[in-house]
């Protein structure tokens, strides 16, 4: 579910985890650069490096003076892990709420004709 009124380096951020996670940037591969990126993705070299940066604050992305922006070792793990915490924290609940108000169980999700 895309949130129009979520932050464009915050966007960017969710398109550089989708990367990492489904392996687009193993650990140790070099990220695009900032301008390289932002001229991919249509935005502000500016936002996009506000979006790497929170990565780097993270501990998933390590920079290499004169070379470039490099997955750190162990950020795919570290960033599912995040992800998970924070679907289980923020997203199910409301989700399961809603699912229990219109009486929808878990099993009937994972049944392909529900």
């Amino acid at each position: 579910m895309i949130d129009p009124n979520k932050p464009v380096y915050l966007k960017l951020r969710d398109t550089i985890a989708a990367t990492i996670l489904d392996g687009t940037y193993a650990d140790g591969e070099m990220l695009p650069s900032v301008r390289a990126l932002a001229a991919e993705e249509g935005a502000n070299p500016l936002t996009v490096a506000k979006a790497y940066q929170t990565f780097q604050d993270d501990g998933l992305v390590v920079v290499k003076r004169g070379v470039g922006m490099f997955v750190a070792d162990g950020a795919q793990a570290k960033l599912r892990a995040m992800m998970r915490r924070d679907f289980l924290d923020n997203i199910w609940p409301p989700i399961a709420r809603h699912m229990e108000r219109i009486g929808i169980a878990v099993e009937d999700v994972a049944r392909s004709d529900a």
